[in-house]
């Protein structure tokens, strides 16, 4: 999916919202775990119900490896039964040497025919270049995370500038605003608009609104742009807004809900 194909999609739906289906098996809602797949019929009700209020689905890849082969087919089905209308993120965080990388490229870009992956910069740009390499598809790298480790590393300071920006600020030369993005936290929202300033072109993918308390009004507030330039990420929220049999309807409601507050900031 091209950068104009996804602002066309953010624009007609009014929406920016991305589903995280990091789905745990041991959180099914029981009366699915007789299906051939519980994992993958989980997947389809809940993008059934929210494909409408949403512009793509971002599958955190641990929650399928953790059991195996079957969990890599859950994961396939999936991919293969989300509408091309929608991007496909694999968050798989990879990031190796150049000849690994690029088969972690070919892995999820070719054989999983994902849209994006994200990836972690520690290694430098050799890293990531095999993934960037791929022009119709999008490398989503890791910028400030949400969580609280962030401290460690990501927020130290060096001449009055945070690590987390000289890494974003060095990454942007190596591609432009049409296949790269970035990662930043919902939770770091007194950093956005510093952190837009510092990257004004590029899409940000935001996790961390629902559960994890992120809130959707400032991050909307303070980091888009002209092209809206934002993905925001709510999983356990909706996926998990029941675990009977309304789960899907329950999910359906909650992403609804997000749309109809984001079409107030398009």
């Amino acid at each position: 999916m091209t950068k104009r194909e996804l602002i066309q999609q953010i624009r007609s739906k009014k929406s920016y919202l991305c589903v995280g289906l990091d789905t745990d098996e041991s959180k099914i809602p029981a009366h699915l775990l007789s299906a051939p797949d519980p994992v993958f019929e989980f997947n389809k009700q809940i993008i059934d119900a929210t494909a409408p209020f949403c512009v793509c689905y971002k599958i955190n890849t641990a929650f399928y490896e953790a059991n195996g082969l079957r969990g890599w087919q859950s994961m396939e089905k999936t991919v293969n039964y989300i509408p091309s209308t929608h991007l496909k993120i694999a968050d798989a965080k990879r990031g190796d040497i150049g000849n690994t990388s690029s088969q972690y490229a070919k892995a999820f870009f070719e054989t999983m025919s994902f849209d994006a992956i994200t990836v972690a910069p520690y290694m430098g740009e050799d890293s990531i270049k095999p993934f960037l390499a791929y022009k119709d598809k999008w490398t989503i790298l890791l910028g400030l995370t949400s969580n609280s480790g962030a401290r460690d590393f990501e927020l130290l300071k060096y001449d009055e500038e945070f690590l987390f920006e000289k890494v974003m600020t060095k990454a942007a030369t190596w591609a432009d605003s049409e296949n790269l993005m970035f990662v930043v936290g919902a939770t770091q929202t007194s950093l956005f608009t510093r952190i837009r300033n510092l990257i004004p072109s590029h899409f940000f993918l935001v996790p961390g609104i629902g559960a994890q308390g992120g809130s959707l009004a400032d991050i909307s507030i303070k980091a888009k742009n002209a092209d809206v330039g934002l993905l925001v990420n709510s999983s356990r929220a909706i996926i998990y807004a029941s675990s009977g049999t309304d789960f899907a309807e329950k999910a359906k409601a909650v992403a609804s809900d997000y749309q109809i507050e984001m079409s107030k900031y398009i």
